[in-house]
């Protein structure tokens, strides 16, 4: 199998599953029991936050583990919604954000909240400019993706953060695409909340964490345990957290490497795809870019169809995000850049990893090119130049 799904998930690194084993059986405690095996295991967690810290440039203390990226955009959205609706009810974010963000939003108007979902260009970037005019004395916070899932767009987060800061309102960013890929220091981008997901660098899935700027309200988002500071309720995931920390030090390290390598392979097969086969548009920008995405959409065909005929040929790609991939509707992010209905649903994001080859771009291109051509010579929409 050709796995070009890593924008989905990662595999688990080797050294990263070494360092996971000996808690899952034999440093084995609960990290928030008193006795030697609960202090042995908070020590590992102590460790892998620490760890994450150095990764961002934060304190320890600033990071909050949780199940995952979803779980750390609900909280970030809801978390500050609660806490500072006295100050005002409005929030900010754009129209191509994930899905956790969108639907957290979604459900906060139905409380009473009020939202505005910022356009973006063609190439898929939020303008400083429409952030700032969409601010109002009500708003309190701003939720900006780092990195789009789908088509790669890097956003401007530093200046959307700064605008944001000139009217007192909070800051997040989703970085779950865009940690482990790409430098990140929170001091620096000035963004007082920020998700991350454990299992998009190799790490383990099921963990993940929340940075949460010092000095920043926020409300729980889950109670019945005092874990994590206070702040989240839930027994520790030891493992993962462990397996987190280690997994984001070494993408950490590594990161100038695999994006050159990652980013030549995804170059390559986007010129060979461009080559070789007509009626097609290429999704996002073509800079300011995650060095592993491409997006391609194919007229007259269903990306559905495209997705199991790959398979079949034993390549791994996605139609879109894999938390929407249920969905039969088309994609609200290929939407919000001005792709019409019937080209999104025939797209394709295909996404390469560090073990892949340029052996396998040249063969999926071949297999790709040869598949759409079967498909359209299936559908009444098509007809060959």
């Amino acid at each position: 199998m050709i796995y070009l799904d890593h924008a989905a998930t990662t595999p688990l690194d080797k050294e990263v599953l070494n360092e996971m084993l000996p808690y899952f059986s034999e440093t084995f405690g609960n990290a928030n029991s008193q006795h030697t095996y609960g202090q042995r295991a908070a020590s590992a967690v102590v460790k892998a936050r620490e760890e994450v810290a150095e990764c961002i440039n934060a304190k320890p203390s600033e990071v909050y583990f949780t199940s995952g990226g979803t779980e750390a955009d609900n909280w970030a959205i809801k978390g500050t919604a609660l806490a500072l609706k006295e100050k005002g009810k409005h929030i900010i974010t754009s129209k191509i954000e994930h899905s956790a963000i969108y639907a957290s939003c979604k459900q906060l108007e139905s409380l009473g909240f009020e939202v505005t979902y910022l356009d973006v260009s063609s190439d898929g970037f939020v303008s400083p400019d429409d952030l700032r005019k969409a601010i109002t004395d009500k708003t309190i916070l701003v939720s900006i993706m780092f990195a789009n899932n789908e088509m790669g767009a890097i956003q401007p987060i530093k200046e959307l953060a700064k605008v944001a800061h000139e009217r007192d309102v909070v800051f997040h960013t989703d970085a779950v695409q865009a940690a482990g890929a790409l430098h990140i220091d929170v001091k620096d981008l000035g963004v007082d909340l920020m998700s991350i997901s454990g299992h998009k660098f190799y790490g383990p899935k099921g963990i993940g964490c929340l940075y949460i700027r010092s000095g920043l309200k926020m409300e729980r988002l889950i109670t019945g345990g005092e874990q994590e500071r206070s702040k989240r309720g839930g027994t520790t995931n030891v493992p993962a957290v462990v397996g987190m920390g280690k997994a984001l030090k070494k993408a950490t390290a590594e990161i100038d490497k695999n994006a050159e390598y990652v980013s030549s392979l995804r170059d390559r097969f986007i010129e060979k795809v461009e080559n070789r086969i007509s009626d097609i548009k290429f999704n996002g920008p073509r800079h300011d870019r995650l060095p592993n995405n491409a997006s391609f959409s194919f007229r007259y065909i269903e990306g559905e169809s495209i997705l199991f005929s790959l398979d079949l040929k034993g390549i791994c790609a996605s139609s879109g995000s894999a938390c929407s991939s249920g969905s039969l509707e088309p994609s609200r992010t290929l939407l919000a850049i001005g792709t019409p209905v019937g080209l999104a649903h025939g797209t394709i994001r295909f996404s390469f990893g560090k073990h892949n080859t340029v052996e396998e771009v040249d063969k999926t291109v071949d297999i790709l090119a040869e598949e759409v051509e079967r498909l359209r010579a299936m559908s009444p929409l098509y007809k060959k130049q």
